[in-house]
């Protein structure tokens, strides 16, 4: 018996219909179109049963199943090692082509490159397309052809450019829908997937602030973020939308957008940022790395009340507020001189919004150790902090709700800790 000759499009981090630039091409194949959708076991095995994240890509798929079934459609579901996925579904179906938007982290090139050469040896057609950025790896480079590692320069190129064609071109496959292919398929549970819910949910996304952000931005207690961050990471909103909306809003707003796809462009361009320091000059530092330490900075027990609010506000919910994540980083690794790899690695377990290149990055930043960094002699007084962003305390009661009850003496005195840290970079850092 003959199969049906389909195109497959690979829903990954774009989980959405509406500005999909994959989907939009895929829609134009003359084949019907499967959607398709791969809990990747490489990443969900080191994942603990509970994860939010894959709690909202769930429900982010499920939305996406629903809708797909009011044209007769489904998402088509597996769960397995990608290679092996993609195995079987070349012997279960006839594929002619393939779609998929474009990842640009170092196990997503990897993976990519393993199935298109795959689909290759199979003689499938695939289709790879610039979808989660404006500008991709090699569109913003310095006049030699290199890449920028100065965010300043790179931020005007990049206005430079997007002026010249604003607004960026939005993709609507609306008209296209009837060409899902028509199917059944079962979507699954969360617990058949290997996964129970979390108490942790993502935010819906606000913009109704955004015209005020450059004034409000720095203030936790004013809960006046737009809460954008998970939404970007997994696809349920689209950037060119986004940007082009941003672009007639807010400047302040659309440099934190621009900043997002420079940190991009810099782990692609270096990927040693995952593991290493962008300036290798800092390779030298000799960290204190004190276990206990640390243990008090994860669970919100410092003594600083604005360094112990952002950490019990992430344990508790999987955010934190950008202003404060300054801090509580800076706090680890100039006041403990703990290794940012360390701090990285644990917003990388908690953070709903983690995204490898921008987490690497701020850390980085704040550690002194990456490109455009803040000096190493840059030490955030923790207390000055908290008197110019929560002056009344509002946000830090909110999270330390024994504050006024004789809260505890900091682990550490500032003068201290930041003539020890100052003493340390200087000392470490390689001539």
């Amino acid at each position: 018996m003959n199969k049906q000759e389909i195109t497959l499009f690979w829903f990954r981090r774009d989980l959405r219909f509406e500005d999909n630039v994959g989907l939009f091409h895929a829609l134009q194949s003359k084949f019907p179109v499967i959607p398709l959708f791969i809990f990747d076991e490489a990443i969900l095995d080191s994942l603990p049963k509970n994860d939010a994240r894959v709690g909202f890509i769930h429900d982010s798929l499920s939305k996406i199943h629903q809708k797909l079934q009011e044209m007769g459609s489904s998402l088509l579901v597996k769960k397995g090692k990608t290679q092996e996925v993609w195995q079987a579904l070349l012997q279960e179906f006839d594929v002619k082509e393939v779609f998929f938007n474009k990842d640009y982290e170092p196990y997503a090139i990897k993976r990519d490159l393993t199935i298109s050469e795959l689909l290759e040896a199979n003689k499938t057609t695939h289709f790879s397309f610039k979808d989660q950025v404006i500008f991709e790896e090699k569109e913003i480079v310095k006049a030699d052809g290199l890449p920028y590692t100065v965010y300043t320069p790179y931020k005007n190129k990049w206005l430079e450019k997007y002026n010249s064609m604003a607004p960026v071109q939005e993709y609507d496959a609306t008209e296209k829908f009837s060409n899902f292919h028509k199917n059944n398929f079962v979507f699954p549970t969360l617990e058949q997937i290997g996964f129970e819910e979390s108490p942790i949910k993502v935010i819906p996304h606000n913009l109704k602030n955004v015209s005020k952000y450059h004034e409000t931005r720095d203030f936790p207690a004013l809960d006046s973020t737009t809460h954008l961050s998970p939404h970007l990471r997994f696809g349920t909103v689209s950037i060119r939308k986004l940007v082009n909306w941003a672009t007639h809003k807010n400047q302040v707003f659309l440099s934190e957008l621009i900043w997002r796809e420079f940190f991009m462009q810099i782990l692609f361009s270096f990927p040693k940022v995952v593991t290493n320091n962008f300036k290798s000059a800092y390779d030298g530092i000799q960290w204190r790395n004190n276990e206990e330490d640390f243990k008090r900075w994860c669970l919100g027990t410092t003594g600083y009340p604005m360094v112990d609010a952002g950490m019990r506000e992430l344990n508790e919910t999987g955010y934190m507020h950008n202003r404060v994540r300054m801090v509580v980083a800076s706090f680890l690794c100039k006041h403990l001189l703990i290794n940012w790899q360390w701090g990285e690695a644990y917003f990388a377990e908690k953070l709903l919004d983690f995204e490898l290149s921008a987490n690497v990055g701020n850390w980085q930043w704040a550690a002194g150790t990456g490109c455009d960094a803040a000096p190493y002699f840059r030490v955030f007084n923790p207390e000055i902090q908290l008197k110019k962003f929560d002056e009344k305390g509002i946000y830090i009661r909110k999270w330390i709700p024994e504050f006024d009850l004789g809260y505890g003496e900091p682990m550490v005195d500032h003068a201290f800790a930041r003539d020890q840290a100052i003493a340390t970079y200087k000392k470490g850092i390689l001539k």
